[in-house]
C-alpha cells in the first residue's frame, strides 16, 4: 500500500521527465504534374474541377501515352474530380449535386466522357464502369498547343457553362446547364421561411429580385410591404413606388417616391442617386397630368 502511495506521488515527476511526443518529420511531395483547381459560379451555383496537370514533354500523347479505347483519368495522379453545388443537366440528362470522378475514353474519331460516382480514387486503377452515373460522346477538336493539361470553365449563357479539356493539340468539351431561376427561387423561399419579420433586408431582396426579373409581382408587393413593416428606408420605399407604378398606380406610387427622396437625403446618398429619383418624380408627375 505504501509503495502504491509513493508511485502516485512520484508519477507527475516521472511524466515530466518522459520525452514529449514529436510529430514525424516529412518532406512535402514534389508533384511533377502540379495540382490545379478551377471553378466558376453561375447564378448561385458553382462548378469546380480539381485535377493534376501532366506535361507533353515532347511525347506522343493520343494513342500512345494515352491509349485509344482505354479509360483515362483525364489528368495525372488522382482521378479528376468535378463538383456541382446544385443539380445540373448534361446532354439533356439530369445529374444530382455532388462530386464525381471524371474519366474519358479517347478514340480516334469520338471520345466517351464519363462521370463516375466514386470521386476520390487514384488514377483509373479502381475505376468500375458499373459505378458510372453518366456517359456521353463528344468529338475532339484540333486546338493550339497546350503544354500542360488545362481545364477551362467558360460562361456560355446565363444558364450554361462550357467545360473544356485542353492538352497537346486537342480540346474536348461539353455543356453544363443549371436551372438558375428555379434554383434561386427555391433558395429565396427557403431563406424567407426562416427570416424574422423584424429584419426587412431579405424581404426587400426577394421583392427586388422579382421586380428586376419582372415575375410574381404580386408576391413582390407583399414582400416589400413586409420589408417596410420591419423598417422603412429609401431603398424599400423606392421599390414600393416602382412596383405600384409598374402596376399602373402612379398616383399611389408618388407618395412613396416622395418618402424615398426624403429618406435618401437623410441617409446622405450620392447626388447621382438623388438626381435619378428627382428625374423619376418629374416623369411620373408629367404622366399624371
Amino acid at each position: 500500500m505504501r509503495s502504491l502511495a509513493l508511485a502516485l506521488i512520484l508519477a507527475p515527476a516521472l511524466l515530466a521527465q518522459a520525452p514529449a511526443l514529436v510529430p514525424p518529420v516529412r518532406l512535402k511531395p514534389l508533384q511533377v504534374s502540379p495540382a490545379a483547381s478551377v471553378s466558376q459560379t453561375l447564378g448561385i451555383s458553382t462548378v469546380k474541377v480539381d485535377y493534376y496537370r501532366p506535361a507533353v514533354k515532347g511525347r506522343a500523347i493520343w494513342g500512345e501515352l494515352v491509349p485509344f479505347g482505354k479509360v483515362w483519368r483525364a489528368g495525372a495522379n488522382e482521378a479528376t474530380v468535378i463538383t456541382f453545388s446544385d443539380p445540373v443537366k448534361i446532354g439533356g440528362k439530369d445529374l444530382p449535386a455532388g462530386s464525381y470522378g471524371f474519366f474519358v475514353l479517347p478514340g480516334k474519331e469520338t471520345w466517351t466522357l464519363i462521370l463516375n460516382k466514386k470521386a476520390k480514387q487514384w488514377g483509373s486503377y479502381e475505376y468500375k464502369a458499373e459505378e458510372d452515373v453518366l456517359r456521353f460522346e463528344v468529338k475532339p477538336q484540333a486546338a493550339a498547343h497546350q503544354e500542360y493539361l488545362q481545364y477551362d470553365l467558360q460562361v456560355a449563357s446565363p444558364e450554361r457553362l462550357h467545360v473544356a479539356l485542353r492538352w497537346e493539340k486537342v480540346a474536348v468539351g461539353f455543356d453544363i446547364d443549371f436551372d438558375v431561376k428555379g434554383l434561386y427561387w427555391k433558395h429565396m423561399e427557403e431563406t424567407l421561411a426562416k427570416a424574422p419579420t423584424t429584419d426587412g433586408v431579405p424581404w426587400f431582396q426577394a421583392a427586388n429580385y422579382c421586380f428586376q426579373q419582372n415575375l410574381h409581382l404580386d408576391k413582390a408587393m407583399g414582400w416589400v410591404d413586409a420589408s417596410l413593416k420591419a423598417q422603412e428606408g429609401h431603398r424599400n420605399l423606392e421599390l414600393k413606388a416602382r412596383l405600384l407604378q409598374k402596376a399602373g398606380k402612379t398616383a399611389e406610387a408618388l407618395p412613396y417616391l416622395e418618402k424615398a427622396i426624403i429618406a435618401a437625403i437623410a441617409a446622405k446618398t450620392p447626388k447621382e442617386y438623388l438626381d435619378g429619383l428627382a428625374k423619376t418624380r418629374q416623369e411620373w408627375n408629367a404622366k399624371g397630368k
